[in-house]
């Protein structure tokens, strides 16, 4: 990040955290705000919402996917900070595929942050489909990050 030490920090220099409100995520959104802290760089974080693939006209009557996004990335944020969220967090709830959507969003930040396995997926894998396809296509430098495993695993003999 290269800054002159007058100047805040650009919006290019922002830490992006992708949000499913898995707790994999919860944990991504508590480790970027302690490098956004030490980097006095602002946050984002981010969740994203596609329709179904196949989906009737009539079940899409009074429901919204991109509100249901938005409650999830508010809950995802309490779950992660309760009552005190980062200063310079802000939200964005965008359209479109989870792991295309981030790589661009990669295009302006410093960092993208993520949690290694989402809600979708295999139980069992250690990267998610979003995670590999950011860390192998972003734009920027991409930690993932694990949940405590001891929380949501059983204990290996590794």
């Amino acid at each position: 990040m290269d800054t002159d030490a007058s100047e805040p920090y650009s919006d290019d220099d922002r830490i992006v955290v992708g949000v499913d409100g898995s707790a994999a995520s919860i944990a991504a959104l508590r480790y970027a705000a302690r490098i956004a802290d030490a980097l006095d760089a602002p946050m984002e974080a981010v969740t994203t919402w596609t329709y179904p693939p196949i989906m009737d006209s009539y079940a899409l009557a009074g429901w919204s996917p991109e509100d249901d996004a938005e409650k999830l990335l508010e809950q995802s944020i309490i779950d992660a900070f309760a009552s005190d969220p980062p200063p310079r967090l802000t939200r964005s709830v965008l359209a479109g595929p989870a792991a295309a959507t981030l790589i661009g969003v990669s295009r302006r930040a410093g960092m993208l942050v993520l949690g290694n396995r989402g809600h979708g997926g295999f139980v069992g894998l250690l990267l998610g489909s979003v995670s590999s396809a950011c860390a192998a296509h972003a734009m920027c430098p991409v930690l993932i990050v694990h949940a405590n495993a001891r929380d949501t695993e059983p204990e290996s003999d590794l």
